[in-house]
């Protein structure tokens, strides 16, 4: 079982930024692919941004594209999402997730962590 760990969430302003961090517990989540999801309250989880294992793939949903950039760390079982240019509309519980196997941004991903809050004031 591979236990996913987010930080970084917390209350900012409109056009304030936020880095979102998220570790893989398993040395082997350095060969995952690895992804951003968002559950605004009253409203579905929605894919945010995804990252292939080796870093070569991106994708973005269209209300984050130019604002959140996803990347990894050196050590491949951390990725990141850099959130500039926040809205009030981004105010939402953001999960990492993860999966083995060919890549596909929107999964199937088995490995979720509990999420962190991010809230954004206007």
């Amino acid at each position: 079982q591979v236990r996913m760990v987010e930080s970084g969430g917390g209350l900012v302003q409109a056009g304030g930024s936020l880095r979102l961090s998220c570790v893989a517990s398993d040395r082997t989540s350095s060969t995952y692919n690895m992804g951003w999801f968002r559950r605004a309250p009253g409203k579905e989880r929605e894919f945010v941004a995804a990252i292939s294992w080796n870093s070569i793939s991106t994708r973005y949903t269209d209300s984050v594209k130019g604002r959140f950039t996803i990347s990894r760390g050196n050590a491949r079982n951390t990725v990141y999402l850099q959130m500039n240019s926040l809205k009030p509309e981004d105010t939402a519980v953001y999960y990492c997730a993860a999966y083995s196997g060919s890549y596909a941004p929107t999964g199937p991903y088995n490995y979720w962590g509990q999420g962190t809050q991010v809230t954004v004031s206007s």
